[in-house]
């Protein structure tokens, strides 16, 4: 589909397996399959240990972050974006568990998440004819993560901004002091595990051991970067000590056996809805159908991942989407009792039922925020299968609110206008 508004041009292709939509220079392509979990489509689920011997015990809750940060750049690098990659600590055991929902060669994963962060500083080839001759426009200094004692995030005195302050031990100084002299006025780039973090500019040199790292980042920014260049100056070896294949099969059974469950449910609360309120129940059931498409299609466009929780929290959804219906119902008749008339005692109904509606699907959602812990909170679950429930559920019930009250609504006043 193609067409202009003026100078804006609008150009949408729509496939079953991809969604490609152009307006104007933004370009949105989403593929249009439902990603699954390790539990429904098969992995490798992966458990390391983190030797934390060589980290001062201040640091190493921080080391952990950090070992866990660049384990998930190494895992989307791999190519597996919807993996989980968490920690969990038990007195001085320290352990990050990976799962792969999808992966094969488990092998290839492990020795690509088993290796530990490599810090590095690269300066500028002064030769730059020689440079374009052979590519090489850096090249690699001596100073590298076990020089580097600590990053962390800083504001600049003058304006208020974050920056991230880097501090280097005594024999890291040394080599910072040698570079920064030999480099004023170049850049010198940061490289972790080979891919650049950062190339920031010399501006003048450090002899100090302490410099700032400048770029007009953000707060999220910043602290990004401060864990990317702690992952390696507080490198954390890491070790396999559990690894388990989850077959497809039982991921294929249990999908099959829950969305059996799921249609039988649906066909009970639609039979129920439609003999106990009859072509009111009917509305409610079209708005509940809507309700499954309009939830499936975020599902698809927003790129959730679906475990077999999740698969619980939509059909838990389910029934408070026809929850909301019948405490309108039920208000509707209460105004019938009273003698007034089908169109009024139908607005009366929605609105008051809305606020038992409004404080019920309040609640969920504070459970659901809970449950999911988008901040990670250490005296909160932080599972990925909870998540997983808490997600489903959350949208869910968004879904159920614009269903139950817009959707059933107009389609109620429809009835009563014919």
């Amino acid at each position: 589909m193609r067409f202009s508004l003026g100078q804006l041009k609008i150009d949408q292709k729509l496939s079953f397996e991809n969604l490609d939509f152009k307006i104007g220079p933004i370009n949105f392509r989403r593929p249009l399959e439902i990603k699954k979990g390790l539990d429904l489509q098969g992995g490798t689920h992966l458990v390391f240990t983190a030797d934390m011997n060589g980290v001062e015990e201040a640091n190493r809750e921080e080391a952990l972050l950090a070992a866990q940060r660049n384990i998930e750049k190494r895992v989307n690098f791999f190519g597996v974006s919807e993996a989980t990659v968490q920690t969990a600590r038990t007195d001085k055991d320290y352990r990050l568990v990976v799962e792969l929902p999808g992966v094969k060669d488990a092998n290839q994963a492990i020795d690509l998440i088993g290796k530990t962060a490599q810090l590095e500083f690269w300066e500028e080839n002064p030769d730059q004819e020689a440079a374009s001759k052979s590519g090489e426009f850096l090249l690699k200094t001596n100073l590298t993560g076990k020089d580097l004692k600590k990053a962390s995030v800083q504001f600049d005195p003058n304006t208020g901004s974050p920056v991230v302050g880097l501090e280097f031990n005594a024999e890291g100084a040394k080599k910072f002091g040698e570079i920064t002299t030999k480099n004023t006025g170049r850049i010198v780039a940061i490289f972790l595990d080979e891919t650049p973090i950062s190339t920031p500019k010399v501006e003048e040199p450090i002899t100090t051991g302490q410099a700032v790292i400048k770029g007009g980042f953000t707060r999220q920014e910043a602290q990004k970067l401060s864990v990317q260049l702690n992952a390696g100056a507080l490198p954390v070896p890491i070790r396999l000590i559990e690894q388990r294949n989850v077959g497809a099969t039982l991921g294929e059974e249990s999908v099959q056996k829950s969305i059996r469950a799921g249609i039988i449910g649906l066909a009970l609360v639609m039979a129920f809805m439609w003999a106990y309120y009859g072509k009111l129940g009917g509305l409610a059931d079209l708005a509940l159908i809507s309700y499954a498409l309009i939830t499936v299609a975020i599902y698809k466009l927003v790129g959730v991942t679906l475990t077999l929780p999740g698969v619980a929290g939509f059909l838990l959804s389910v029934g408070m989407a026809v929850d909301s219906n019948i405490l309108i119902f039920e208000r509707m008749k209460e105004e019938i009792r009273t003698g007034k008339a089908l169109s009024m005692a139908m607005e009366l109904g929605f609105g008051r039922a809305w606020d038992s509606i409004r404080d019920a699907n309040i609640c969920t959602l504070i459970t659901a925020f809970i449950l999911f812990n988008p901040f990670n909170w250490n005296f909160l679950n932080a599972s990925g299968m909870v998540r997983g429930f808490a997600l489903t559920l959350a949208l869910g019930i968004a879904v159920s609110l614009f269903t139950g009250i817009v959707v059933t609504r107009n389609l109620v006043r429809i009835l009563y206008q014919g």
